[in-house]
């Protein structure tokens, strides 16, 4: 499906041209919800909301980036709360609040993972303002982290930040369904900051642009949470699965390390099942934390994560907590803890 996509969306060529009506209608759709929710915009909510999104379809690194949001408020003495739609989910009733025994069936695999990495409370609504006003009223934060919340109008916000993958950047340059933009670029002039993952973009132009990269740290076996250096991947056969936005990037990283890498690329937020997780010979199986959470009951021994951190440069982590200071000082009743 990645590649399809790829060929389709990421390339120079625009092969679904004859689309483009619905393109237009997607496009006009998209402005005039956009322009609904803002003319009945809700007043703000009681603490500093962050929304990290794309205007991209696919991966590009959002919740690698919540992780990391999360704990750089932490060491500034915030207490952060994460939002998530809970794609994939199938709860029964929201919002759902989720801990360590939390399946992802019924949360989904992102707001599992980032609770699993972050420690952090995370809450699971497809109405993730009714998701926020819960979760302070049940005092689990004072600031909120929305993963990948840029094109939900109905959340009030007081920060945003684009996310890109720099190998695909825009791809084509083209809405849905002809090309992979959720909303045309004149939509960064309303962002916060752009991160480009991976590198810089010359094709986006914004004054609060950085450059993000997902560093690899840390190799753990998915059963017993034993732990293994990266070193250990060299010159070694391994299956790699991937049900992730951008499998590519995760194979990509495992030869990084050194790897000899055959795998499968599934759709992102893939169900597996015990089948796909059959290795060849004596292969060692090695997945991403998102699709971890997926296969905690069905993966053998052989089955080991691989865990990334996105890192920043410091003039971004200045900037950034430069802007949550102008917040905050518009909600003096929720004050950090350290100033």
């Amino acid at each position: 499906m990645s590649s399809l996509v790829d060929r389709l969306w990421y390339g120079t060529r625009r092969p679904l041209w004859l689309l483009y009506p619905l393109a237009w209608l997607y496009r006009m759709v998209s402005e005039s919800r956009r322009r609904k929710a803002w003319k009945v915009k809700d007043a703000p909510l009681p603490v500093p909301v962050i929304v990290v999104g794309n205007l991209t379809a696919g991966g590009t690194g959002k919740s690698p980036l919540t992780a990391r949001l999360v704990g750089l408020l932490r060491g500034h003495g915030w207490q952060p709360v994460i939002l998530s739609r809970g794609y994939g989910g199938r709860s029964d009733s929201y919002p759902l609040c989720v801990n360590e025994t939390t399946s992802a069936n019924l949360a989904g695999d992102e707001p599992v993972m980032l609770h699993l990495e972050t420690g952090c409370p995370v809450v699971v609504d497809p109405q993730r303002k009714r998701g926020a006003l819960w979760a302070l009223e049940q005092r689990l934060g004072n600031i909120l982290i929305c993963d990948d919340g840029l094109q939900h109008y109905a959340l009030p916000r007081d920060i945003e930040l684009a996310v890109f993958d720099a190998a695909r950047g825009i791809g084509n340059g083209a809405g849905i369904p002809v090309g992979p933009l959720r909303e045309p670029l004149e939509r960064l002039s309303g962002v916060d900051f752009v991160i480009t993952n991976g590198g810089a973009l010359e094709d986006l132009e914004h004054p609060a642009q950085f450059t993000m990269t997902l560093e690899p740290t840390e190799l753990r076996n998915l059963k017993t949470g034993e732990t293994a250096p990266l070193e250990s991947l060299r010159g070694q056969p391994v299956f790699a699965v991937a049900g992730i936005g951008n499998p590519g990037r995760f194979f990509a990283t495992l030869e990084s390390l050194g790897a000899e890498v055959s795998g499968r690329a599934f759709a992102d937020h893939h169900n597996f099942r015990a089948s796909d997780l059959e290795t060849p010979g004596g292969s060692r199986l090695v997945m991403t934390a998102k699709d971890a959470v997926k296969c905690r009951g069905i993966a053998g021994d052989n089955a080991w994560v691989l865990s990334v951190t996105a890192a920043l440069p410091e003039a971004f982590a200045e900037a950034f907590l430069d802007r949550v200071r102008e917040c905050q000082g518009l909600f003096p009743n929720h004050q950090s803890e350290r100033t």
